[in-house]
């Protein structure tokens, strides 16, 4: 591999890096003889300070020139004219492949000079010349002379990873270069011996020092000549790291508009990292020859530009991603992610993917907790028998149902209404239940915003479009009078995946797999972007708001509270009916101060569920298995992407499951000091880590004497808080009082002496009392009320516990079946 030609760059670098360092004494000529050469390329001189050549320069910063952004051509320009200045021998290479680069943004290794410190600059031509020293005749001297300016320069301005970029490419045969490409490569098992992970510790979160960085470079080194890694030296370490880096066995998706990712990163950088879409258009067409029908192919009756629509779309997909900031109105600019990123095939297809994964997670079934009005709703439709209609609706912009014959659907108060209406005045032999469901939900749970797919019989969908009215009784119109105004986005016939139901409108909106590819037909087929998300307004929840809802006084909520921020994990534990799910939810809603239920997700533990459930597994599909992550996985990429707010996890009944077993290698991770520490993931050669801002609250019956206690290993990575009856509070009886029943509080009264009973009784204890959750009201409540909690919860309950002491069964049963007759 060491002839490659991918390889004739480092003798080229090298020789380079030497005639630069002429220079050290004479900058102002080296800026000189750089004026020239980018003139002679034809490229704009980029080493200005207000609006004028900078006074000095740093010799990382000359070889940082060819090393960023550009075109191979443009860097080949530059070098060839460096070449004929300087006298080099080496030849010109014509492959640049796996060389690191620069972000364009920021080429420079230091600052303006108004920032810079005064010896940051000589600094770096110190450290540039001991380098070169070192690499081509290594002493114990030279090595120490390294460390110290190695040390000194990492501390200044604009200074970071780069410079082992920097080194890496004046001596690409003793330096390793440390890009964060390298460094995940250097850190995935088999790519090096097992005994690095120690050697690199760290590197994914810290850059080492200069004894530290040394040490890496040689123990490299040394492996790489020892071992059978597949390269011979760090070059080609680098070049593997790279071509890695472009691969992936991740599936690729077919759409059509993914097609255009790279050449839109590839424009802006060639147009200095920001641009209008006209000129991005238009770069790209030069970039790619494209013809003018090419450029001007239409689609559709509304004759939209075909690129035009495409490139918009896959630029609104790398915006999801961070590597185009859209901030500014009618300017695309690459951000740091994007000036860095390297496109691919697989990288666009990975980005895709991840995206539509996450709008479908945005709109999976509906939290309790959650603002429902704001949530999008989608509906699969047939526009009159076998959507016969649908050509007319499409050309008006509506959508429609029959049942004519029972006149305006606003008119009716419920379904119930519905269903008579449709017997009296259709037929009565009918149930009308899908009937009425379909009318019901037209006019009243259909929202402006949702989305709606046509269908045709079973086997076809015909369109797509987006709720723009409520409902609209059109007496105008002489059939399907029942109407609402639509955008009709898309409009073409698709096979359906799998079959359609029969019913006219059925809501979709919690098959979120359903729904995720009746979405991805058109975001593959049209390459437009596809209105699906309405903005989440939350409700505020703040602290007297916890009070007023948890029978807790202020002085335990806020011990709560810090136990819970401070130690990461929190384990509620008490006995039935405390209201441990109910505080859980609002202690995460008041330490965020507002109801916002996409940043809290509640699960329950089973004692079949496993990693494969809650990190990642293999599911079965029809053409074998595919890795599929679970929740905690989405969670915590989710909140990694959000890391300035708080996000908690919610585990019910924790102790139902093997932990030990569900969280795998990640058991180190969700300990409060290793948060934001990585591993590799078990079934997924990446790392992964868990956030700080995920908090993880779970909820254990101390009742439940079918399980074990709490496994040992976690035992200690969480924080217990024991929640307690609250019978006797102030909170409660300011709520009992809403009941209004005698025989209600005579029961509170009773349950609170067989609590005293249950707490000193040796084979139960505290951990078995009754909880207040049994009792809690909203409103006025009847005997009937009363009596069915006695009969079909507590005695049930008292049953469990003394299964074995029929007496006291007895006793009690007929304590609190008394309170009945009192």
């Amino acid at each position: 591999m060491g002839a490659d030609n991918n390889f004739l760059w480092t003798d080229c670098y090298m020789e380079l890096a030497d005639k630069i360092l002429s220079f050290k004494t004479d900058r102002k000529s080296l800026l000189t003889l750089l004026q020239i050469v980018f003139e002679e390329a034809d490229m704009k001189f980029s080493y200005m300070e207000d609006d004028k050549v900078m006074e000095d320069i740093c010799p990382f910063t000359v070889m940082g020139a060819i090393n960023r952004g550009i075109k191979d051509e443009n860097r080949i320009a530059i070098l060839s004219s460096l070449k004929a200045h300087l006298g080099m021998k080496s030849e010109v290479p014509k492959s640049f492949i796996g060389i690191p680069l620069l972000n364009n943004m920021k080429t420079w290794f230091f600052a303006l000079k108004k920032d810079q410190g005064d010896k940051d600059i000589q600094n770096l031509w110190d450290m540039f010349e001991i380098a070169l020293s070192y690499a081509d005749e290594p002493t114990n001297d030279k090595r120490g002379k390294f460390i110290s300016c190695f040390d000194t320069v990492v501390k200044q301005i604009n200074v970071r990873w780069n410079i082992t970029m920097g080194l890496y490419w004046c001596r690409p045969y003793t330096y390793i270069n440390l890009d964060e490409r390298n460094r995940k490569f250097i850190l995935q098992n088999g790519n090096l011996p097992s005994y690095f992970s120690t050697v690199f510790a760290g590197i994914d979160k810290k850059l080492p020092d200069g004894n530290k960085y040394l040490f890496m470079c040689e123990q490299c080194t040394n492996a790489i000549k020892n071992g059978n890694f597949g390269y011979e030296n760090l070059p080609e370490l680098s070049y593997i790291a790279w071509k890695s880096a472009q691969e992936s066995s991740g599936k690729k998706s077919n759409a059509e508009f993914l097609k255009w990712f790279e050449p839109i990163v590839t424009a802006l950088k060639d147009l200095g990292g920001r641009a209008n879409p006209k000129d991005v258009r238009d770069r790209i067409a030069i970039n790619l020859k494209l013809s003018q029908e090419e450029i001007h192919e239409t689609r559709g009756k509304s004759k939209t530009n075909k690129f035009a629509n495409e490139v918009a779309f896959a630029r609104n997909y790398l915006a999801y991603e961070g590597i185009i900031d859209k901030s500014e109105r009618g300017i695309w600019a690459l951000t740091d992610k994007g000036i860095d990123c390297e496109m691919s095939e697989q990288y666009a297809s990975d980005i895709f993917q991840k995206w539509v994964e996450i709008l479908k997670n945005r709109r999976e079934e509906q939290n309790p907790d959650e603002e429902t009005d704001s949530q999008v709703h989608f509906w699969i439709y047939a526009a009159g028998e076998n959507s016969r209609l649908w050509e007319d609706f499409y050309q008006k912009g509506i959508m429609a149902i029959g049942w004519d014959e029972i006149g305006n659907l606003s008119d009716y108060a419920d379904r119930d209404e519905m269903i008579t209406a449709m017997q009296e005045k259709i037929a009565d032999e009918k149930s009308y239940k899908n009937d009425s469901l379909a009318t019901w939900q037209f006019v009243n749970t259909m929202n402006i915003g949702d989305i709606v797919y046509v269908k045709r019989g079973m086997s076809k969908v015909v369109g797509r479009g987006v709720v723009k009215s409520d409902y609209i009784y059109d007496l105008s119109r002489k059939e399907y009078k029942n109407t609402r105004k639509i955008e009709w986005t898309n409009k073409g016939e698709w096979e359906h995946p799998g079959q359609a139901v029969l019913k006219t409108l059925t809501d979709v909106t919690q098959y979120t797999d359903y729904v995720l590819k009746l979405e991805a037909i058109f975001t593959e087929d049209a390459g437009q972007e596809l209105e699906t998300q309405k903005p989440v307004v939350y409700s505020k929840y703040t602290e007297e708001d916890f009070l007023n809802e948890v029978f807790m006084d202020k002085e335990e909520y806020e011990r709560l509270a810090r136990l819970l921020l401070k130690k990461k994990n929190l384990i509620l534990q008490g006995a039935p009916g405390v209201g441990k799910t109910f505080a859980a939810k609002r202690l995460a809603y008041s330490i965020m101060q507002v109801k916002d239920s996409s940043r809290v997700t509640v699960i329950q533990f089973h004692q079949s569920y496993s990693y494969e459930d809650f990190i990642m597994g293999y599911r079965p599909t029809k053409e074998g298995f595919e890795l599929v992550p679970g929740p905690f996985y989405d969670f915590c990429r989710k909140a990694q992407d959000d890391e300035d707010r708080e996000y908690f996890f919610i585990i019910d009944e924790i102790n139902r499951g093997n932990l030990s077993k569900i969280f795998g290698e990640l058991l180190m991770l969700v300990e409060t000091d290793k948060r934001g520490e990585s591993l590799r993931l078990l079934y997924k050669n990446e790392l992964f880590s868990v956030p700080k801002n995920v908090h993880i609250i779970g909820m254990m019956n101390t009742a439940d004497r079918s399980l074990a206690m709490i496994d040992y290993a976690l035992r200690r990575r969480f924080a217990f808080y024991e929640l307690k009856p609250a019978l006797e509070s102030q909170q409660f009886k300011d709520m009992k009082a809403i009941a209004k029943n005698e025989k209600y509080n005579k029961l509170i009264e009773k349950v609170i002496s067989l609590n005293k009973v249950i707490q000193e009784d040796e084979s139960l204890g505290s951990g078995f009392v009754i909880g207040h959750s049994y009792f809690c009201v909203s409103e006025k409540i009847a005997d009937d009320d009363v009596s069915a909690i006695i009969e079909f919860e507590l005695i049930p309950l008292i049953n469990e516990y003394w299964f074995d002491e029929q007496t006291k069964i007895s006793d009690w049963s007929a304590k609190l079946r008394g309170v009945m007759n009192d």
